[in-house]
């Protein structure tokens, strides 16, 4: 297991890692609490993701978050509301190395993802001398080798990216191939049955052509039958569950015991 802070300075010891081809194991962080997010963090996940797409969360509450994982050993993941190049600059200096981004149909919106990520003349990262990122402008050769520390993630959901699959996969810096279930069950006409054939099928086609571009791929499956399936299929990236799933849950399990 990686000591404490091991994700949270160069190298990245998660992208080494993940490109590694190790599974890697995590959970969502849905409720945009800095106290619910540290609990996570002492449960030894390989990563947590602190999600702003579906969830209340913006830079000011990603930043706390992040905060209360300094001691833990599971790396820090953002997914932003979108493929945005300014939010994904605020999220960079707000001090986050690991990028999901959602709903990527093409190679070109990929390649789109990849440069927001990097300083010039490799994207078109905005400059800020000192920031969070850079410990407010601490951190040795920061502006030199921050550009292959950090990791984007993109997300196929859609039939349309699923379509494009080895395209994104195929784009450099571009380091992992994640599907969305649900998002893509939907998109396929099977909205809240991500179990059927054509999804099935449509997941399997992306982790092929993640595989056939020498890509990890990843998927989020909090029914364990379904996590294990995705683990057999050659998925690495593994998001198992999120806090409000086991919050309700365990609520809902604990008042049932003393139901009259």
């Amino acid at each position: 297991m990686s000591h404490p802070n091991a994700y949270q300075s160069f190298p990245n010891s998660f992208k080494r890692d993940l490109l590694a081809g190790k599974t890697l194991i995590g959970c969502w962080a849905t409720l945009s609490n800095a106290i619910t997010t540290e609990a996570l963090g002492v449960a030894g996940f390989d990563w947590i993701l602190l999600d702003g797409e579906h969830s209340p969360n913006d830079v000011t509450t990603f930043i706390p978050q992040l905060m209360a994982l300094k001691d833990s050993v599971s790396a820090p993941v953002v997914r932003p509301s979108c493929n945005s190049a300014v939010e994904i600059k605020q999220l960079l200096d707000a001090g986050f190395y690991n990028f999901l981004i959602p709903f990527v149909e093409s190679g070109e919106e990929a390649r789109r993802a990849v440069s927001a990520t990097r300083y010039p003349p490799q994207g078109v990262r905005g400059v800020s001398m000192s920031q969070r990122s850079n410990r407010y402008g601490t951190v040795p050769d920061y502006f030199k080798g921050i550009n292959d520390q950090i990791c984007v993630m993109v997300q196929i959901e859609s039939p349309a990216g699923v379509a494009a699959a080895r395209d994104i996969a195929s784009v450099e810096g571009v380091d992992c191939v994640f599907v969305g279930p649900s998002d893509l069950a939907a998109g396929l006409g099977h909205l809240g049955n991500t179990g059927h054939a054509d999804v099935q099928a449509a997941i399997a086609a992306v982790f092929a052509d993640a595989k056939a571009c020498g890509k990890p791929s990843g998927i989020l499956a909090p029914v364990e039958a379904d996590a294990r399936r995705y683990l057999a299929m050659g998925a690495t990236f593994v998001g198992v569950g999120s806090d409000l799933g086991a919050f309700r849950s365990a609520t809902q399990a604990l008042h049932d015991k003393f139901r009259v």
